[in-house]
């Protein structure tokens, strides 16, 4: 016979909808990337633009800068080199 087991997560609700790092300061950052790509045209510079900002955004904020920082930074580098490949529409 098998015994089911249940399993129960418990999680800090203000963790996953509006966690500290992303609620800093005037401005959540969800709103702010919301804004930003309200612009884009193509949804790969969305993407990859939303990652820069939002690892930038929260680098000093979670206990390891340097870490979010190279995070920022490749996504950043896909993003350029999607536009030097023209693989991003510009019209």
């Amino acid at each position: 016979m098998i015994e089911e087991h249940k399993i129960t997560l418990e999680c800090d609700e203000s963790a996953v909808n509006s966690p500290s790092h992303y609620t800093a300061g005037n401005i959540e950052c969800i709103d702010a990337l919301d804004s930003m790509i309200s612009g884009c045209k193509d949804p790969i510079d969305a993407c990859l633009s939303w990652q820069v900002v939002k690892y930038v955004w929260r680098h000093n904020l979670k206990g390891k800068p340097l870490q979010d920082l190279k995070k920022a930074q490749y996504y950043l580098n896909r993003l350029i080199d999607k536009y030097e490949k023209g693989k991003i529409r510009i019209d």
